[in-house]
């Protein structure tokens, strides 16, 4: 069921302008969750899709929810990596026509366990400006741009635009030199920075619970930056130590930590 969003998103604010709407399907308790937006190339290499997968996938398993824009290649990939569950679908049509009809099983399964957003009203089609809407709402939600493989004409480097308007660190793959022209010129002038090491990477924001029975919930994300036992007792009482009882977290020196 398509319902409007009319929380305040403080991401947002680094807009041009705030939406005047947003909609969404599915769980918009993922808005809360820390994001990194990843776009890319309709038709990746196979490294790119090998890697893009991987790296969602990375980022994932720590509660970081994946954001991109539900387009073929690199969008779909970045979705599926995530997991339905963890990823937030932008699109530049309204939510009651599923587009691209390539991925419209993609689409109703991230409705289903994710959250689909749109700014459009419904029976609204996409246009080409409409995609240039969808890249600013996708870059803004992220706390970083991550671009895995781009031609220098490109939507995602539009995308790369609203980063460094909005003042957000952008990342990308190490390519070849005559392959994704533009995540390479970004590095030459010194507007990206590489991902030599996924896992490396991935660590910067939280830790892979051993434990996979852990809710990520509001614990959870609190935990992944070890707060000392008394920020976490004071937060969550009685549940940091019901936490430790069931062999989701440990304490070690006044610190808190992920099983």
């Amino acid at each position: 069921m398509i319902f409007p969003i009319s929380d305040h998103i403080p991401a947002l604010e680094s807009m041009k302008r705030y939406p005047k709407a947003l909609y969404g399907i599915g769980k918009s308790a993922l808005l809360q969750r820390p994001k990194v937006s990843i776009v890319g190339t309709r038709r990746p290499s196979p490294y790119t899709k090998h890697f893009t997968y991987t790296l969602s996938q990375a980022l994932s398993k720590r509660g970081v929810c994946l954001v991109s824009g539900a387009a073929m290649g690199v969008d779909a990939i970045v979705h599926n990596g995530a997991g339905f569950d963890n990823t937030i679908a932008v699109v530049a049509n309204s939510l009651d026509i599923r587009y691209p009809a390539v991925n419209r099983s993609l689409i109703e399964a991230i409705e289903k366990e994710g959250l689909m957003l749109s700014q459009f009203p419904s029976t609204f089609k996409a246009t080409p400006w409409s995609f240039v809407v969808r890249n600013e709402l996708v870059v803004a939600l992220g706390d970083l741009l991550i671009v895995t493989e781009a031609d220098e004409k490109s939507g995602s480097m539009r995308s790369v635009e609203f980063a460094l308007k909005m003042g957000k660190k952008i990342f990308v793959l190490p390519q070849q030199l005559d392959k994704s022209r533009g995540t390479n010129k970004l590095l030459d002038d010194g507007l990206a920075e590489p991902i030599y090491d996924i896992e490396k990477f991935a660590d910067k924001y939280g830790v892979v619970p051993q434990n996979e029975s852990i809710e990520k919930d509001d614990f959870f994300y609190f935990c992944q930056n070890s707060p000392t036992l008394d920020a976490a007792i004071e937060k969550f009482g009685e549940h940091v130590y019901e936490a430790e009882l069931e062999g989701l977290i440990f304490i070690e020196n006044g610190l808190i930590r992920l099983v």
